[in-house]
């Protein structure tokens, strides 16, 4: 069976980094992999989307609407927009940040309120923290992509010192304890 993993979230933030730390992890559990290039404008500010696919085999690195276990989303609005993506029984983790889009900055429109509320009123499982704070926490506003990783962790069969391993393997040594901690944030531990 293939999992399907959507990565999205506004260029510069850092989902280069997770689907990498991801596709790396997967990989060393022996699942045929697929990582897709970045759609969107990966300059600072557009949207920006990345597909895993993992499984037995896999065969493309696209993932249809209504096909995703997991949207990880870096901001509200991002999970909005990707919705029509998640299967049913999918699950979106959430980073509770607000970045406006360009229309908003303009004033062009407004950023839609209560967006996480109006997911769980679509009855949309959504598991939504604030990972900037986190980051913060762990020593840098740059660690929310490995926060989300923390929190998205909870819900795999993987062994939490692979995931650690792997953040290892990833990131520059001289980010190593940052990521760590950032990782274990995430987590909730």
């Amino acid at each position: 069976m293939t999992r399907n993993i959507m990565i999205v979230g506004v260029g510069g933030q850092g989902s280069l980094l997770a689907s990498k730390l991801l596709g790396h992890l997967l990989l060393t559990e022996g699942y045929d992999v697929k990582v897709s290039e970045v759609h969107g404008m990966s300059q600072r500010g557009g949207s920006v989307v990345t597909y895993v696919r993992f499984g037995e085999k896999v065969y493309s690195p696209i993932i249809d609407k209504g096909e995703a276990d997991f949207i990880v989303s870096f901001e509200k609005l991002e999970a909005a927009r990707y919705l029509e993506y998640l299967k049913p029984t999918g699950r979106i983790v959430v980073n509770t940040q607000q970045i406006d889009p360009m229309p908003v900055i303009t004033g062009a429109a407004e950023y839609p309120a209560d967006l996480i509320e109006k997911m769980e009123a679509l009855g949309v499982q959504v598991d939504a923290m604030d990972c900037l704070s986190l980051a913060n926490e762990a020593g840098s506003a740059k660690a929310v992509n490995i926060v989300l990783m923390g929190r998205l962790s909870k819900y795999f069969d993987i062994p939490e010192e692979k995931w650690l391993k792997a953040i290892e393997e990833c990131v520059p040594a001289r980010f190593k304890d940052l990521n760590l901690k950032a990782f274990a944030l995430g987590r909730g531990e």
